[in-house]
């Protein structure tokens, strides 16, 4: 079996058993076919599968060495999730093929500093769901759609993936909604009933009928809504709406972390909410409620 093809059963992998988003497949594909692009010029020529248990720590280190140069060098984020890929991908092939690297336990990725999420503010987050419904460029039932979408971000806080992977047959929504994120792990997550009345709306304005197992956010000829879509929309409004660059369709998503934990929820439930695996990757809404208690103590303060 030549290299080429273990990756591709690699992707497989990920697809049809780890149930990947879409968008992290290609990700991940686009990684590994540079990598063996690099490899095979380093080599001379095409590589087996066994020819990967032979990788050595210096030619690692050199691919990503080649990913730091150029005229669009990755960051030292890009460069740590690059990598991380990689391992995933050797020990793929270890598990199943037992083509083993010991190299790439030698390897060391770049220093990443963790960076604080960036929320929109909750009235950025009220204009942003209230604006689909003001553009005279869409019709109704687009309009209702958008605001859905977004409204599940916020008061959901779900993935775009999440909410764009929604049923017919999930709908209409209870009390409660089960989402399945990374990794195929499954929560349950509270649905608000402004959530609920907005998905009913958009479903009732919906032209085209659907079977109990399509995905419900349909795109003006009806297909399903891609993710793309949803980001240029958001892209549009906060154009319109005067917002920074980081008001992104995600930040609702941290604006529904940031909001709860700002008013008192802990966060071993916001962590179950959001569906982290790790309470480490939740503890960095901390940071951000606590850059916000500064700043309105340095605004109120009389002596500031």
């Amino acid at each position: 079996m030549d290299a080429r093809a273990a990756l591709g059963l690699w992707l497989e992998h990920l697809e049809q058993e780890r149930r990947l988003s879409p968008r992290t497949l290609a990700a991940y594909g686009f990684i590994g076919r540079r990598y063996l692009a690099f490899l095979e010029g380093h080599r001379g020529g095409p590589l087996s599968a066994d020819d990967l248990g032979t990788i050595s720590a210096a030619e690692i280190r050199a691919w990503l060495a080649v990913l730091r140069q150029g005229e669009t060098p990755l960051s030292p984020r890009s460069l740590s999730q690059s990598l991380s890929a990689i391992r995933t991908f050797h020990g793929f092939l270890d598990r199943r093929f037992s083509i083993a690297n010991a190299a790439l336990a030698l390897v060391r990725g770049p220093r990443v500093k963790p960076t604080a999420p960036r929320p929109v503010t909750e009235s950025q987050a009220a204009e942003l769901l209230a604006e689909p419904g003001l553009d005279g460029g869409l019709d109704p039932w687009e309009a209702a759609r958008d605001e859905a979408v977004l409204t599940l971000l916020y008061g959901c806080g779900l993935r775009i993936s999440e909410a764009l992977s929604l049923r017919r047959r999930d709908a209409p929504l209870g009390e409660a909604l089960r989402i399945t994120g990374k990794g195929s792990k499954t929560r349950m997550v509270p649905v608000l009933p402004r959530v609920a009345q907005a998905v009913e709306a958009y479903l009732a304005a919906l032209p085209f009928p659907l079977g109990p197992d399509e995905p419900f956010f349909r795109a003006r000829r009806g297909g399903p809504l891609s993710p793309r879509h949803v980001q240029a929309a958001v892209q549009g409004m906060r154009g319109r709406l005067g917002l920074p660059d980081s008001a992104t369709p995600h930040a609702l998503r941290h604006a529904f972390a940031t909001h709860l934990l700002g008013a008192g929820a802990d966060l071993r439930s916001i962590q179950e909410l959001l569906g982290h695996a790790s309470l480490s990757t939740t503890q960095r809404y901390t940071q951000v409620d606590s850059a916000a208690l500064l700043r309105a103590y340095a605004a109120a303060h009389p002596r500031c």
